[in-house]
């Protein structure tokens, strides 16, 4: 049983150092009792009460990773049900499902496309996690068969898909020594797919067609000696999945409901579905199949709600050549955020300008609220000037501030009396036209 934030104190060294980030152990120990914080943040409990806490300090949903060659996904360890209470750890594996009755060129056409697709968003390359293997052969040497294609084609991380226990220990063999999800034990197989997963080592889903009898089965699987479960609800459509999906992480999260805390799979078969999958709370979705269009707005969709909200993605500041620029060229400013910087960059790369752009070291945060934070100010654009010794790159000193920021202008010009200040546009897709008229 978890323990209180009040026995959970008497067990921390009681020291205040603050070094967790608390003021006092007794805040640090109400906080672990919420699971909103790990117990290793805490760098003086003793090997004897990290015993004892170890139920208070595990995660309430289990972590579970799919591994192969040099690869691997992870879902689970989540502690909040709202990213802005805290954040998200684990992005939800997405992977494409591929059935056992094609064969193996056919395999290659499916999944090659998508084994290679990259979407760069403000930086990032996304890619998908992995992919699913269907047995509907119900043919054990065919499906390994299907496995093998596959891992010819790519080697990202597996879910396996059969209920017939035969059919899965063929499947494994084809990938043995890695560590791929087996799905999915139920009610009439779950001993021996369980066996399975303890002599392959790998992760098992579990299916119940409610919550007590996925609760039952997990409790069961569990005194098998398997702890690396991955749950499907099977919800009826988007409102029984999102309520099913929501119950389990409520019940994992708010009363420590050790049976159902696991990662939860889903098997999206809608643009729609899958996001609701991404958002409400599913730890790996299996897409039937691939096409760009579709995974292009989840792989984006999936980035935006699993980046902490309390730290924005930035890029190095410095000086970014765009489109070759010349010495007589202008220098653009704005701040070190990453969709500022990617607005701002895009616009003049596809308008086929020459520019240098600086970039301020602004703390990630965007130019109207950089500026309100007193983080982009002329003091340190000028700094940035003198810094990245921009000086010695143009013979026409000309820096162009963002329109929301004009009030720095005549400041600027104090801290940069050789240089031309001028005001842009207040909008990056405004720029081009500024060029081109005003420059």
């Amino acid at each position: 049983m978890a323990l209180s934030g009040i026995q959970i104190y008497k067990l921390l060294p009681q020291t205040n150092c603050k070094e967790c980030g608390f003021p006092t152990c007794l805040a640090f120990a109400m906080k672990l009792a919420a699971k909103q914080v790990e117990l290793s943040a805490c760098p003086y409990v003793s090997e004897e009460s990290k015993s004892q806490l170890a139920e208070s300090a595990a995660p309430p949903i289990r972590l579970v990773t799919l591994k192969s060659n040099g690869f691997e996904v992870k879902a689970g360890n989540e502690v909040v049900l709202f990213r802005h209470e805290k954040t998200y750890y684990n992005k939800p594996g997405i992977l494409v499902k591929i059935q056992d009755n094609l064969d193996a060129g056919q395999i290659k056409a499916a999944l090659q496309p998508a084994d290679v697709f990259v979407v760069n968003y403000v930086g990032i390359d996304l890619t998908l996690d992995g992919f699913a293997v269907e047995s509907v052969s119900g043919n054990a040497d065919q499906f390994a068969a299907a496995v093998s294609a596959v891992r010819q084609v790519s080697q990202r991380p597996l879910v396996l898909i059969s209920r017939d226990p035969a059919v899965m220990a063929a499947g494994l063999r084809a990938v043995d020594g890695e560590q791929p999800l087996i799905y999915a034990a139920d009610s009439t197989n779950w001993e021996a797919m369980t066996e399975l997963a303890k002599q392959h080592k790998t992760s098992l889903a579990v299916v119940g067609d409610s919550l007590d009898g996925l609760a039952e089965l997990t409790e069961k699987i569990k005194a098998k000696g398997v702890e690396d479960l991955v749950l499907d609800p099977q919800g009826d459509g988007l409102s029984a999945s999102l309520i099913r999906n929501t119950q389990i992480r409520r019940l994992a999260l708010k009363k420590n409901f050790r049976a159902l805390g696991y990662p939860a799979i889903a098997f999206p078969v809608t643009l729609a579905a899958a996001a609701q999958a991404i958002t409400k709370y599913a730890g790996f979705i299996v897409l039937d199949s691939f096409a760009p269009e579709l995974v292009y707005p989840l792989l984006v969709l999936r980035q935006n709600i699993y980046t902490d909200p309390q730290k924005p993605i930035q890029v190095q500041p410095g000086v970014y050549e765009i489109n070759n620029p010349k010495p007589e060229d202008p220098v653009l400013v704005t701040t070190n955020f990453s969709i500022t910087y990617f607005s701002v960059a895009n616009e003049v790369e596809s308008s086929g300008l020459p520019a240098w752009l600086l970039v301020t070291d602004a703390e990630g945060m965007s130019v109207l609220t950089a500026w309100a934070a007193g983080k982009f100010d002329a003091e340190r654009i000028a700094k940035a000037v003198k810094g990245f010794n921009l000086a010695d790159k143009v013979s026409r000193k000309r820096v162009v501030l963002p329109g929301h920021v004009a009030v720095l202008s005549g400041e600027l010009e104090a801290e940069l009396p050789d240089w031309e200040v001028r005001v842009g546009p207040r909008e990056a897709v405004d720029i081009p036209k500024f060029m081109k008229q005003a420059l």
